[in-house]
């Protein structure tokens, strides 16, 4: 091949044409990826998420719908001071910036309270540990019940007159009472001790009496000394 005919090539407006077309696929790409995310992810369209917390569930699932959100239950709770089916808590919260098709979690109040097992406390713990304890899991105590034993021993648990054992479900709004050692014991628990000295004195003591025999003066008299 002459030198005329290699560098002719590159001037053949074949390839020019072939770059010039490969240059503005490229470039129609870039565009194209650019500014079909921008559409695909809602650039710059920003939806305010609104307040739904104390609203019924019906009514926020048709407001975020409206919206173009999508709402999804993640928990319930208990709420006494609310109906049920009332939406206790969201995620994310109001006035939050979310694209379109986000979506909102919310807590929903139940229609009764929840019954929780009673723990491990029983003959297992003192008062501050199973009153802390059962504070945290949302039980109510009313004043302890003391009764002979160690002191500031959990003893037992009753709730409206009916003692509890561990594993028993009771809801959180049944006040629960405590039974609690006092610290004192009955005298039939007492125990007596005695020292060694006196052990030893009553050891030396003749338990039985002396009996002598008649005498010469009243052969029929006895005479019976301690």
């Amino acid at each position: 091949m002459k030198i005329r005919d290699f560098f002719g090539k590159f001037v053949s407006g074949y390839l020019w044409g072939h770059l010039l077309a490969m240059t503005f696929v490229v470039v129609a790409l870039c565009f194209g990826v650019k500014y079909g995310l921008d559409v695909y992810t809602h650039h710059g369209q920003n939806i305010r998420v609104p307040k739904l917390e104390g609203m019924y569930y019906a009514k926020a699932s048709l407001l975020l719908e409206n919206e173009g959100l999508v709402i999804q239950v993640s928990d319930s709770g208990y709420n006494k001071k609310y109906p049920a089916d009332v939406i206790l808590a969201q995620n994310p919260l109001a006035g939050a910036a979310v694209k379109e098709g986000h979506v909102i979690y919310v807590t929903v109040n139940s229609a009764s309270s929840p019954s929780l097992p009673i723990p491990d406390l029983i003959d297992n713990c003192s008062y501050r540990e199973a009153e802390a304890k059962l504070l945290a899991m949302g039980f109510k105590l009313q004043p302890v019940k003391r009764i002979v034993g160690e002191k500031d021993w959990v003893y037992g648990i009753m709730s409206r007159g009916r003692r509890l054992s561990t594993g028993d479900y009771v809801s959180i709004d049944v006040p629960l009472t405590l039974i609690v050692g006092s610290g004192m014991y009955d005298d039939e628990d007492a125990i007596d001790y005695v020292s060694a000295e006196t052990a030893e004195k009553n050891e030396d003591v003749d338990e039985f009496e002396e009996v002598k025999g008649p005498t010469e003066d009243n052969p029929m008299s006895s005479v019976i000394s301690e």
